[in-house]
């Protein structure tokens, strides 16, 4: 066993199904090395984290420069990098205020928790009645208040007492949304993703968003989106709930891509009327809006405006479903009906989030296999489901040689 393996394997506790006997020493662009200097393509990109792709040398640039004057002075005083970011989060993405945070579940955490403090200052629920929405197959994390809000029964065991008044509905079914918000006044919020991305890619009924708009705003409850994984550039828009008109979410949580991989960075994005209900002393963070953050966080976001990663998301993901549905369709036309061939269920996404659905787990394990000896790296969601989420940066060429090597995987 490798030896880096082996020490993991020893002092690391066994959470992380990690694939077997790769391990990366360097990166650049779509494509990771290891200490053989055997290269892969990499469809993981760090969950979304590298839309940017790999050393980014204007994010190491920046990283590098930061590093070399001031990194955290926390936030007992000011810094002189927190303002101009948190000006660009805010004007780039239209709300007037942003909570910088670190992690995506410590960006979702506190949205939840403004939410509550929202309620009760000005919506004026009864003390301790404030109820949160969540949706099955939803995933932002493994803290308690995520598992508390998940349907995953490994959340379940050996982890209680859970949150009170998190409640759980289907995704993409409206009328139990509107429902539940008639018989429950005391709803404060709504999370959701605008697209389900370790529920397996999963996308609403094109009316679902405007409808949940719709009904937060007639209860007044908060809609807030989780845009993680689904946000900067990922779907072919800066924000997935950017492809609907008028679908403005009172809260926008972010985080991975928004430091390109290279730090910890989130931010909680919301009007002043809601992010008001935090006062003085009632939440905070060490690093959250750290100067080494803000000077990285400024260049990912330049980096995804300058070279068009959102258009070029949304053309890259239309080559690869179109290319996909055509290998779809060719082995349901095919006379041929070998066992090795691996038959796919369905293909879906948006931009550059897309899910190759197979009908067996078996099928879907050996198909991640077969790429992983074809030099392409990627990793199942939901057992049955296989992610294609490739930097952003990635070619047209790039592309068709992932393209060649799915379909030799599948063949």
């Amino acid at each position: 066993m490798n030896s880096h393996i082996s020490k993991v394997t020893k002092y690391a506790p066994n959470i992380y199904k990690t694939i077997e006997n790769i391990v990366i020493t360097r990166g650049k662009g779509v494509f990771v090395y290891d200490k053989s200097n055997n290269k892969y393509m990499d469809c993981i990109a760090g969950y979304s984290a590298l839309n940017q792709g790999h050393c980014h040398p204007k994010l190491i640039q920046a990283a590098k420069s930061q590093l070399e004057s001031l990194t955290l002075t926390s936030r007992a005083y000011h810094n002189n990098k927190m303002g101009d970011f948190s000006e660009k989060l805010c004007k780039t993405f239209n709300y007037e205020r942003v909570l910088l945070t670190n992690t995506g579940v410590e960006a979702g955490e506190s949205a939840i928790k403004i939410a509550r403090a929202w309620g009760y200052k000005y919506k004026k629920v009864p003390e301790n009645e404030a109820i949160s929405v969540f949706f099955n197959g939803n995933f932002w994390g493994r803290s308690l208040s995520a598992c508390s809000s998940s349907d995953d029964p490994s959340c379940y065991e050996n982890f209680g007492p859970y949150m009170p008044n998190f409640h759980l509905l289907d995704y993409s079914d409206i009328n139990q949304l509107h429902t539940f918000l008639i018989k429950y006044p005391t709803t404060v919020s709504v999370m959701l993703e605008p697209i389900q991305g370790e529920g397996g890619i999963r996308l609403p009924d094109p009316n679902y968003l405007y409808q949940v708009r719709e009904l937060c705003t007639r209860h007044n409850v908060l809609m807030i989106t989780d845009e993680v994984q689904t946000g900067l550039g990922r779907t072919g828009k800066l924000l997935a709930s950017h492809h609907y008109k008028n679908v403005k979410p009172d809260m926008v949580c972010l985080g991975k891509a928004l430091s390109g991989g290279m730090y910890p960075i989130s931010a909680v994005l919301a009007d002043s009327k809601i992010m008001d209900a935090l006062t003085l002393g009632t939440h905070g963070s060490t690093f959250g809006g750290n100067p080494l953050a803000c000077a990285i966080g400024t260049e990912a976001l330049n980096i995804i405006e300058d070279e068009k990663l959102s258009e070029r998301a949304q053309h890259m993901g239309k080559l690869f479903r179109d290319r996909m549905r055509e290998i779809m369709k060719s082995q349901y036309n095919t006379k041929q009906t070998t066992n090795k061939i691996l038959k796919i269920k369905a293909i879906r996404g948006k931009g550059l989030l897309n899910a190759i659905e197979f009908h067996k787990k078996k099928d879907a394990e050996q198909f991640i296999a077969n790429l992983t000896d074809n030099h392409v790296l990627a990793k199942t969601t939901r057992e049955t489901v296989v992610r294609i989420t490739p930097p952003l940066t990635i070619t047209k060429t790039e592309m068709s040689m992932l393209l060649n090597t799915i379909e030799k995987s599948i063949q």
